[in-house]
């Protein structure tokens, strides 16, 4: 099993950046496809980002793309989301979430099993 621990979340003006960190114990990360998710209230969980094994693919939806990055740190066990440019509309919980997958293409709609309690994030206008 593996535990995930979400940090970095905060409360940010429009136009700042945020630096979401998720740190896992348990095992080790490096088998693991790595992911970010976010729920505003009322709304349906989101991808915002997925990252490979190796770190040489990832994945954003048109939301967030070109103002997030994922990356991750294998010797630090640990995946980051770098947000740039926050909009108002970013306010969300933030979640990463791990597994392992033998399709990169099904990474984007995979259904994870492993996931971190979350990071509040909000940008205010």
């Amino acid at each position: 099993q593996v535990q995930l621990v979400e940090s970095g979340g905060g409360l940010v003006q429009a136009g700042g950046s945020l630096r979401l960190s998720c740190a896992a114990s348990g095992r080790t990360l490096s088998s693991y496809t790595l992911a970010w998710f976010r729920q505003a209230p009322r709304k349906e969980r989101d991808l915002v980002a997925v990252i490979s094994t190796t770190g040489r693919s990832t994945y954003y939806p048109d939301s967030v793309k070109g103002r997030f990055t994922i990356s991750r740190d294998s010797a630090r066990n640990t995946v980051f989301l770098q947000m740039n440019s926050l909009k108002p509309d970013d306010t969300a919980v933030y979640y990463c979430a791990a597994d392992t997958l033998t399709n990169w293409a099904a990474a984007p709609t995979f259904n994870y099993n492993y996931w971190g309690q979350g990071t509040q994030v909000t940008v205010s206008s």
